[in-house]
């Protein structure tokens, strides 16, 4: 089984967030909200019914929406990718979502840049 959010960023090896305050401070996964919390609030045990994941679900974002670093995580969630669990408010489907827009808006980008290319030199 994975390690549950708050074990895993004990050990998560991260780059802290840019800047001043935030190096002084540690790294971001320091200040999360869910290394206090109950670790099986954020990861799916095996055969959970629809409805209690649901609900996992929602407790698990709750906490996250009361965490100060809950942007930091969720980069780190996307950049991993973390297969698994409630990150940064983020469940893994809604991550993926996050990940297939993120890769559709940069190919998009990357088309118009090529056709401002085509354009300039035509």
């Amino acid at each position: 089984m994975l390690q549950p959010p708050h074990q895993s960023l004990q050990v998560a090896a991260v780059a802290p967030q840019r800047g001043p305050a935030r190096e002084q401070e540690g790294p971001w996964h320091a200040e999360a909200v869910c290394r206090r919390d109950e670790a099986g609030l954020f990861f799916a045990p095996s055969k959970e019914p629809t409805a209690a994941r649901l609900s996992r679900e929602e407790a698990a974002k709750r906490v996250c929406g009361r965490c100060p670093v809950m942007v930091e995580c969720r980069e780190h969630a996307l950049l991993q990718p973390e297969p698994y669990g409630v990150w940064g408010g983020l469940t893994a489907a809604e991550r993926r979502v996050v990940l297939a827009r993120r890769r559709r808006r940069d190919m998009e980008m990357k088309k118009a840049a090529r056709a401002s290319q085509i354009a300039a030199a035509g």
